[in-house]
């Protein structure tokens, strides 16, 4: 309690003394008078008083005691009201400092009684109207304490129920204060509450506007977008206005090309009938009309014919005769000059001078890889098939393609001059067989066959090609109609055809070497021959045929084998020098050099000196 306080208590129980002693004076008065009238009636008016105050001032007694109650606390105990602590400890103490009140207060009361008999010998002091109120309050104290003092013994029954009732105000004045700390107690939680609300509240309305600005940002990128869409949008119609139109010249420009187109097809069969009838009329003298071929490789000339094969014993030389894997390899019927085709989209042709192979020429021109290559009978044009889906012929003195005939839809994996001058005929992947006119450097006729063909050999007023249906078929040159079909044992991946046209050899996958007499077609005619630990390593394995029935095939092993086709048994195998398996093959017709390919890039001449 300050100072302050204490002050103001002080002086409010000095005028709670004052007035009881001026209400002693006026009672006295008046008990006086009442003795003269009767010792017996004062103390019933003042009993009956005394009840009726009791009655009328308990309110203003109880304003009293909380008055005090509230000045007499300790400033710990203000400390643990405004904490909120409510636990054993603090309750036993709020309650010892009710009581302590309460005591003050009688201890205010007995020095008013006190002060009340010092002043009966004073006169008696008049109670202005400005004290009223504050006698109203200390009125009923006043009365208890000087009837306690006169007369103990005759209100004890008064004064116990008097007692009874201060008891029971002061139980209920602690229950009130205890319910008063736990409704304090409550506030606070529920304003931590309201704190922690508040606190929500103000987060969650930082993250509605921060949800409002992303909003507008949005929207603001969506109006971009929009208009960047309809800039695009723009370009796009302008773009399909400009391929409109592309398309509509594009129209007119195939349309005059058709109409040129026919106007030179006119032009031309009116100058094929002028030379024609020139023709009839100068019938004494050829003359040639637009050809892509010279009159020199019109010329025949005659070709050795290898009378006995001699059987090679060593490789001669090895070396590596293209960037990346060799497809195929050919001599030329004068046995000096060698072809072969890779990988690497080129042809390279080599001389063959004393057991050595001398880089002669490249021909380039394909765009992928070759598949396979033929020399013509003069040896000065070499034809070449290619996964580039055409077949190109050069001359050899040029390294730039004469020709080039497209046409097939996928790989070309055979091309053969025809036993007719100035055709060729291709075989591909895209089951066709196509033959050519070298003079109008177009196709003249398709066919399209059951299965793919893997190789092509041109005999006299024939064509036979393998398939890989386990097929060979014969065609007529001049109708290029199949005109019969010869069971194999496996698919055909190689054919070649002995120099007098009679034999021809065919290499399956089955590893089998099959024999066919070309004079007599019937199945009892073929022969098949096997060699242990020969292997057909790829579906474009080369095998070759030579005379005195001597057959030479690559293997898997990277061996070459050399078969007597007249008693089937191995003559010779010739190993260690190719690290991979064997590509092709090919027998000079001189009979003195063989050369095997494979895909690592290897070229080895073999040969018996």
């Amino acid at each position: 309690m300050s100072a302050g306080t204490r002050h103001e208590a002080a002086r409010a129980a000095g005028m709670m003394a004052a007035v009881s002693v001026n209400t002693r004076g006026v009672m006295t008065e008046s008990g006086r008078g009442k003795e003269r009238g009767g010792r017996d009636g004062w103390k019933r008016d003042i009993v009956r008083q005394l009840k009726h105050r009791d009655q009328n001032q308990h309110a203003m007694f109880t304003d009293l005691i909380r008055f005090s109650f509230h000045n007499k606390r300790s400033p710990q105990e203000v400390m643990m009201l405004e904490s909120g602590v409510d636990d054993e400890a603090s309750s036993r103490q709020k309650k010892f400092w009710f009581w302590v009140s309460l005591r003050d207060l009688d201890t205010a009361s007995q020095s008013a009684c006190e002060q009340r008999e010092t002043s009966s010998r004073s006169p008696v002091v008049s109670v202005s109207p400005g004290d009223t109120h504050l006698l109203d309050k200390t009125s009923l104290a006043k009365g208890i304490l000087s009837c306690s003092a006169r007369r103990p013994s005759a209100d004890s029954s008064s004064i116990t129920t008097l007692l009874h009732r201060n008891n029971q105000l002061k139980k209920t004045t602690g229950e009130l204060a205890y319910q008063v700390v736990e409704l304090q107690q409550k506030i606070k939680i529920k304003e931590c509450f309201l704190e922690e609300q508040h606190a929500r509240l103000s987060e969650d309305e930082r993250r509605a506007g921060a949800a409002s600005d992303a909003r507008q940002e949005l929207q603001q990128r969506v109006e971009q977008v929009q208009g960047e869409n309809g800039a695009l949008k723009m370009e796009y119609d302008a773009l399909l206005e400009r391929q409109r139109g592309a398309e509509t010249r594009l129209r007119e420009e195939n349309l005059r090309g058709g109409h040129l187109l026919e106007e030179i097809m006119h032009m031309k069969k009116q100058a094929a009938t002028r030379m024609n009838s020139r023709n009839e009329r100068k019938s004494s003298r050829k003359r040639r009309g637009h050809s892509v071929c010279s009159l020199e490789e019109d010329l025949m000339t005659p070709v050795g014919i290898c009378l006995y094969a001699r059987v090679p014993v060593r490789a001669c030389q090895v070396l590596e005769a293209h960037e990346q894997g060799i497809n195929a390899v050919r001599f030329s019927s004068s046995s000096d000059l060698l072809a072969t085709g890779g990988t690497d989209r080129v042809i390279k042709l080599w001389e063959v001078r004393s057991g050595s192979l001398t880089h002669r020429a490249t021909l380039d021109g394909s765009t992928e890889g070759i598949t396979c290559v033929e020399f013509d009978a003069t040896c000065r044009r070499i034809l070449a098939a290619s996964y580039d889906k055409s077949a190109l012929l050069w001359r050899l003195d040029d390294p730039v393609p004469k020709l080039t005939l497209t046409g097939h839809s996928r790989k070309v994996t055979a091309a053969r001059f025809s036993s007719f001058p100035h055709q060729v005929v291709t075989g591909s992947a895209d089951r066709t067989i196509r033959l050519w006119d070298l003079q109008r450097a177009a196709c003249v006729q398709v066919t399209e066959v059951a299965s793919s063909c893997s190789d092509l050999v041109c005999p006299e007023n024939c064509i036979i090609s393998g398939h890989f249906d386990s097929k060979i078929r014969v065609w007529d040159t001049r109708t290029v109609n199949c005109v019969q079909q010869l069971p194999a044992q496996g698919k055909v991946t190689s054919l070649d055809v002995s120099a007098d046209h009679r034999q021809l050899l065919s290499c399956c996958r089955d590893d089998c070497l099959q024999l066919v007499d070309l004079r007599r077609w019937s199945s009892n005619n073929r022969m098949c021959f096997r060699a242990d630990g020969f292997k057909c390593g790829s579906d474009s394995t080369k095998a070759v045929i030579r005379w005195l029935f001597s057959s030479r095939s690559g293997s898997a092993d990277g061996a070459v084998y050399h078969l007597n086709v007249s008693t089937g048994n191995l003559e010779t195998r010739l190993p260690d020098q190719h690290s991979s398996s064997i590509s092709a093959v090919s027998w000079s017709l001189s009979g003195e050099y063989v050369v095997s390919v494979d895909k690592s890039r290897l070229a080895v001449l073999w040969s018996d000196i």
